[in-house]
Order: C-alpha cells, then sequence, then structure tokens
C-alpha cells in the first residue's frame, strides 16, 4: 500500500549515512501477487529488485515458491552422498547412519520450517535422496524403501518434518519461544470438554500457498493430538505420546 511504501523510504532516508559508512548494500524484493513495484532509493540511487534472495540459508522468491530451495537441499545432499561413497568403504548400519546423521540431515532439515516442501514432486525428490543414502547399507540393498526405515527404525523426511512441527507448536504454546505480547497461533472458542486445550483456530486464505505455511499447517496436526498429549507438562512427556501416533499415522 502507499502508506507502507512511504514508511519503508523514511526508514531507508535515514539509513543512508549508516549504509555509506559501512558499506551496506540493499535489495528490494517484490513479494505477493499485485504488488505495484514500488521503486524505492537510498540517496541519489535507486535501490536494485531482485527475484530471489538467501536469508539465513533459506531462498525466498518474489512468489514465497521454496521449489529451488528444495533443489538446492537436495544437490547439497546429492553431492555430500557421492563424497561418503567415495572416501568411506564400511558400509556399516552404524557407520552409514552416523554419517547420515551429521553430514545430510542438517541439509534437509534446517529451517524446515521456513521451506516446508509444498508439493508432492518436492517431497519426493527429498526422498529420493534420503532413499540412496539408506540403500547403501550393508544388507538392506534387497529391501524396498519402507522395509529399509523400519528396519532402521526411522521415519520418513515428511514424518520428520511433522514431528518437528508439532514440537515447535508445542514449545510456542508451552511459552518457550515466546516474547512478550507476540502471538502467531490464534485460539479457538471451544467449551467441549473432551477437545484439547490448546484448540487452535484454522485460518482461511484464497491462496494454498498460504494454506501451506508452518503456522497454518500444524493447526489440523495439533487437533488430531489427544488431550493427554498435547496437555503434557513438559517436552520429554510430549515425545512418547506423539511417536505412538506417528506410529499410528505412518501406515
Amino acid at each position: 500500500m502507499p502508506v507502507g511504501q512511504d514508511a519503508i523510504q523514511r526508514d531507508l532516508d535515514k539509513l543512508e549515512k549508516w549504509a555509506c559508512v559501512n558499506l551496506m548494500r540493499y535489495k528490494v524484493l517484490h513479494a505477493g501477487q499485485g504488488n505495484p513495484c514500488y521503486q524505492f532509493g537510498l540517496g541519489d540511487e535507486v535501490i536494485e529488485t531482485s527475484p530471489e534472495e538467501k536469508d539465513l540459508g533459506v531462498l525466498v522468491d518474489e512468489k514465497l515458491d521454496t521449489r529451488h530451495q528444495c533443489v538446492l537441499a537436495a544437490q547439497k545432499v546429492s553431492h555430500t552422498l557421492g563424497c561418503i561413497k567415495r572416501s568411506v568403504a564400511s558400509r556399516a548400519r552404524e557407520v552409514i547412519l552416523s554419517l547420515c546423521s551429521a553430514l545430510l540431515r542438517p541439509h534437509l532439515e534446517s529451517y524446515v520450517q521456513l521451506w516446508s516442501p509444498q508439493y508432492k514432486k518436492d517431497m519426493e525428490l527429498l526422498e529420493q535422496v534420503r532413499r540412496r543414502a539408506t540403500k547403501m547399507i550393508r544388507g538392506l540393498e534387497h529391501l524396498s524403501s519402507k522395509e529399509r526405515l523400519r528396519e532402521l527404525g526411522l521415519f520418513s523426511l515428511e514424518k520428520r518434518r511433522l514431528w518437528g512441527d508439532l514440537i515447535a507448536a508445542f514449545q510456542y504454546l508451552k511459552g518457550s519461544h515466546r516474547k512478550d505480547k507476540e502471538n502467531i497461533f490464534s485460539r479457538a472458542c471451544c467449551d467441549m470438554t473432551r477437545s484439547n486445550i490448546f484448540k487452535l483456530r484454522e485460518g482461511r486464505f484464497r491462496l494454498d500457498r498460504r494454506n501451506k505455511f508452518f503456522t497454518m499447517n500444524v493447526v489440523k496436526h495439533c487437533h488430531r493430538l489427544s488431550r493427554e498429549v498435547v496437555e503434557a507438562p513438559s517436552l520429554e512427556t510430549f515425545r512418547p505420546g506423539w511417536m505412538e501416533l506417528c506410529a499410528i499415522w505412518s501406515g
């Protein structure tokens, strides 16, 4: 909106001297449909626009699409997996699992609440790389991907993302990561005695992509949790109940 654009420009005018002293460069990322793509300036120069930028390792584009981020994550894991194949002779279960946990998992799960795959094609791309890693383990080559995960006691990446989302939501609702007056979830008014105390309001949005955001996607899964699991006093007591539910959902 014009009011917001003027406010941003006033802030940039205040930062002009500081940016020159600290050699700070800015770029503009226009997001959202119908964005008028207002031209911002810093002093006498017009700030360059960019279709995508990386923030804290997460690639964000003007459409808020995570597809490119999924491709980059899969490429990094594939390169690392190739290095493991060439440099590690052992194919023992404990060796491969330790390497996957230390070298592969961070690329697949770092900041995943911000760039969780939105489409089945992207989910399959990440799962495909994971399957290649588990297939390296000696004695499991002939098993299917689901059988390998079951044999190793592992969940799929989709279940691990859901696990991480629910843990993050649980910690937030318990006040672990909440700042004063901060509220990213809306509580639903519910007087049903069998409903858990953390019943959240489900939002409705015109764009399907918005429904994929962490704050929206996690709500429907929170509602599936039992009252005993949600009202767990600590994360240590929350985990066993969630693990049991995840085993049921993984069928």
